[in-house]
């Protein structure tokens, strides 16, 4: 028996698009003579679809998709997953669902057990568990089990799952298992599933075959890595990251080790490679799926413009993205030449557009009002919403997306300013530490300089006052950083961060910070995901609260 792992790239919503992908993928397996063609967790409507789940329209599209799908299947099956509807007395009224298709029907529906609901998912909002025993499927002889994504993660007592899908269905003695999954990217996350799907290979002794989605889906980015895992553990095939991909596997090579199963194939990538490959493929593919064609952004010789835009450049194509340089009274020379130096290193066009004369407009205007009294944060902000209202002006006029430069350290603290630099479409960096910034940086730069090596070195500015510095109003990122991780990531509160040796006064200073400005993060835009717990939809805070404040 051949088996196919069809890993593409789906678009939520877009039935038609998605329906055409996977029968040609099917046509393609069929010719590659595969006997079974197996497709990811929810990939007929898209993952995740949220509250189109709650449109009639939508399940009864979703079905019909289905149904369509399955006239494909002569000569060969296909798995694909799909809500379906729960005509039982009680529960919530969908399932989410993996359908096997043969002969042109839909023949069976396994049902999802252990549905997620932490960080980012929220499945129990849509979906009821299955509560029924689990069953084996046949096909060409051989038995096997589908499950989909969570229902392999228990393998452990973890009290937060009653029931362990896999305890039901080793005893059933299945040839092999399958599991479905839409697993979202994070830094960490391809090792966490190697090791849940190594683990279960070995102890209930059967081989994996592992369908994963690839693409992005606003802030949700999907890495691929499909993989085979036989009956001992061992990592057989890897399939490719960031890109669709399409391998046939024969089955026996896996049930029976005769040393005919080809090459293993593992793709290892640093950490840093892997956030570098995740943000050119999440602003490849928001803009792309959102119909957009052109970014711009605010270039100002510093870390963080820098690089966004040279990811952006990887993205879309230079020719697709505009930097701007919006000097004031108080940029350095030395800003303005690496920000022109990086634009022609990058082949991306660039304008200069000096603000001095619409900052002392407003100066002049808020002069009866500010009569008196210094200089302070209000015209930091000032020049900061200036160049805001001329990066979105260009983006109306000309149909650019405005992509955000901020990072993870300056939205935590609050490091920002509201409808200034905080102001775009899409948040490139915002889940990337300031320290993470610097090494993307120089793994940019890893085989030539294509980032000014002094926007790398020289001391962090916001350059909005004479001589500032971030250190004037920030703890050294090196160690900021470490805080913020040690609180967001890794959910220390300031008795663990004390005692984990940080300075007690400088803790309490942090934490503030970061709870007294949740509702400049509550207007941020959408931010490209690459760690277990970025700000926005898998960090749900409340603005209100006192809680180390």
């Amino acid at each position: 028996m051949r088996i196919a792992l069809a890993q593409l790239n789906y678009h939520i919503g877009d039935f038609e698009n998605n329906v055409a992908r996977i029968c040609k993928t099917i046509s393609d397996a069929r010719k590659k003579q595969a006997d079974l063609v197996i497709f990811s967790e929810l990939s007929v409507c898209g993952y995740p679809p949220r509250d189109f789940l709650e449109f009639n329209d939508f399940i009864q599209k979703s079905r019909a998709a289905v149904e369509n799908i399955a006239l494909e299947c002569q000569g060969i099956s296909a798995i694909v997953g799909a809500p379906s509807v729960n005509h039982g007395p009680k529960g919530k009224p969908l399932f989410n669902s993996a359908f096997f298709l043969a002969d042109g029907k839909i023949r069976n529906i396994v049902h999802k057990s252990l549905l997620p609901n932490y960080d980012i998912f929220d499945e129990y909002r849509y979906f009821e568990p299955n509560h029924l025993p689990y069953c084996l499927l046949e096909y060409k002889k051989y038995r096997f089990a589908v499950t989909i994504c969570e229902d392999l993660w228990n393998i452990s007592d973890d009290p937060l799952y009653i029931r362990n899908p896999m305890d039901e269905i080793s005893p059933l003695n299945p040839d092999f298992v399958i599991n479905i999954a839409a697993s979202p990217f994070h830094y960490d996350q391809q090792e966490i599933r190697k090791k849940i799907l190594v683990r279960n290979a070995m102890k209930y002794k059967v081989p994996f075959f592992y369908v994963n989605h690839v693409g992005g889906q606003t802030e949700l980015l999907f890495d691929g890595g499909s993989m085979v895992v036989d009956a001992e553990g061992d990592i057989c095939n890897e399939m490719k990251y960031f890109e669709e991909d399409l391998q046939v596997f024969n089955l026996n090579d896996f049930l029976y080790k005769k040393g005919n199963a080809g090459p293993v194939v593992t793709r290892k990538t640093g950490k840093i490679g892997l956030i570098h490959d995740a943000l050119v493929m999440g602003i490849r593919e928001y803009f792309m799926k959102m119909g957009f064609k052109k970014a711009i952004l605010g270039l100002s010789g510093g870390i963080d413009s820098a690089v966004t835009l040279v990811l952006a450049a990887q993205a879309l194509g230079s020719d697709n993205v505009k930097a701007i340089l919006l000097p004031s009274r108080f940029s350095s020379d030395h800003s303005i030449r690496d920000a022109e130096d990086l634009a022609r290193n990058v082949h991306v066009p660039y304008e200069i557009i000096p603000i001095e004369s619409a900052f002392k407009t407003f100066e002049e205007i808020l002069s009866p009002q500010f009569k008196g009294l210094p200089f302070n944060l209000t015209e930091e902000n000032m020049q900061a919403r200036i160049r805001a209202v001329i990066l979105m002006a260009l983006s109306n006029k000309f149909g650019y997306i405005l992509l955000n430069t901020s990072n993870k350290s300056e939205a935590a603290v609050g490091y920002g300013t509201l409808y200034g630099d905080m102001c775009g479409g899409l948040s490139v960096l915002g889940d990337l530490y300031k320290t993470q910034v610097y090494d993307l940086a120089n793994y940019i730069n890893r085989e030539q300089e294509i980032i000014p090596i002094n926007s790398i070195v020289k001391p962090p500015s916001a350059e909005l006052r004479t001589n500032q510095k971030d250190s004037d109003s920030l703890p050294d990122y090196n160690i900021l950083d470490k805080i913020l991780y040690a609180y967001i990531e890794q959910h220390k509160g300031p008795a663990d961060l004390v005692k984990d040796g940080f300075d007690e006064t400088l803790v309490n200073r942090v934490l503030k910070m970061v709870n007294t400005t949740e509702y400049k993060r509550y207007q941020t835009p959408p931010i490209l995901r690459v760690s277990p717990k970025a700000f926005g939809m898998g960090r749900r805070m409340p603005i209100v609260a006192k809680y180390l404040s």
